[in-house]
């Protein structure tokens, strides 16, 4: 409980490193909910390191990081965060991969940043699960499976699964990822804190950015709709959107209107709807699952709504 009598819960994140990691990228992660912290005066966010070779891991250009816990320990984590450069391609260790099976069926989120989605992907655990991974690693992709649902976005959300580019892209990441957990103030504050005052959103730099694509530059409606483009798989409620956009629920509502043309959740549901005839036409997922990945309880549920937005169903749209 912190001062003002509000509760508030420390989550645990994991940092996996793998030799050669991009300590770019690695900052990127930690320091954000470092700061966090600090802004907060409350221990927020719990960073372990986690090398993969061991006592310490070695950065692209020579920096160590010592161990806080290692592959295999059985501590609970929140999410667990794979940071990995130079060929992750190459990298099959079955020790690791069978730690982060392990993970994942206890339901905890997995994630990647820079080569780390392609470690995730070759441990088998993006299937069915949209992910994007900095351009430089793009191609080792299509060579494990021709089926993921890569997207070149800076990052991802789906579900349990957290992917992001390299670089400073963790830090529109993790910029959103404290935003969704405790508020856009401090949020911006963090970023504020890096002189990173240009928030980029998940979608870009690959696509027009939100703005021009919805044609408004209304801070609360991009950040909503930057929550919905985040959760596709699993719809947020009404309130939640709120909270992350900053304002009331009526509020919220009469921006989409006179913004967007639409109430907030018949929005949401046509964007949902957009991204499972993307996955129709893209992938060759079955529909019971594309429905799953778009928040959709069936795939009758899904048929319904798709026939009633585009005047046709799923598998003639295929």
């Amino acid at each position: 409980m912190d001062k003002t009598g509000q509760t508030y819960r420390s989550r645990r994140v994991g940092i996996l490193l793998i030799d050669g990691f991009a300590l770019m990228s690695y900052a990127s992660v930690v320091e954000p909910l470092r700061a966090a912290n600090v802004l907060a005066g409350r221990r927020l966010y719990r960073i372990v390191n986690i090398p993969a070779s061991g006592a310490a891991a070695t950065s692209s250009g020579g920096a160590i990081i010592p161990a806080g816990d290692s592959v295999g320990a059985g501590a609970e984590f929140d999410l667990v965060l794979i940071a990995a450069g130079g060929d992750p391609a190459t990298y099959h260790d079955a020790h690791t991969f069978d730690w982060l099976r392990a993970l994942a069926r206890r339901g905890i989120t997995l994630g990647g940043v820079s080569g780390g989605p392609v470690i995730l992907a070759s441990a088998g655990l993006m299937k069915g699960r949209r992910m994007t991974v900095h351009w430089e690693h793009a191609a080792a992709l299509t060579e494990i499976s021709p089926t993921l649902l890569v997207e070149r976005s800076l990052y991802v959300i789906d579900r349990d699964r957290v992917t992001c580019a390299g670089g400073t892209a963790p830090m529109d990441l993790m910029h959103a990822l404290i935003a969704e957990h405790h508020g856009p103030d401090l949020a911006r504050r963090v970023s504020d804190w890096f002189m990173h005052t240009e928030i980029r959103l998940s979608g870009d730099p690959q696509r027009a950015g939100r703005a021009a694509r919805y044609q408004t530059t209304d801070p609360a409606v991009l950040r909503a709709i930057e929550a919905m483009e985040n959760h596709v798989a699993d719809p947020l409620e009404l309130r939640q959107l709120a909270s992350i956009a900053g304002v009331s629920l009526r509020q919220l509502n009469r921006l989409f209107r006179n913004k967007i043309g639409h109430s907030t959740m018949r929005f949401y549901r046509r964007l949902r709807l957009e991204k499972g005839r993307s996955l129709l036409t893209n992938s060759s997922l079955r529909i019971t699952e594309i429905a799953l990945a778009t928040g959709f309880a069936n795939s009758g549920h899904f048929s319904t709504a798709f026939l009633e937005r585009y005047g046709s169903t799923p598998s003639s749209c295929r």
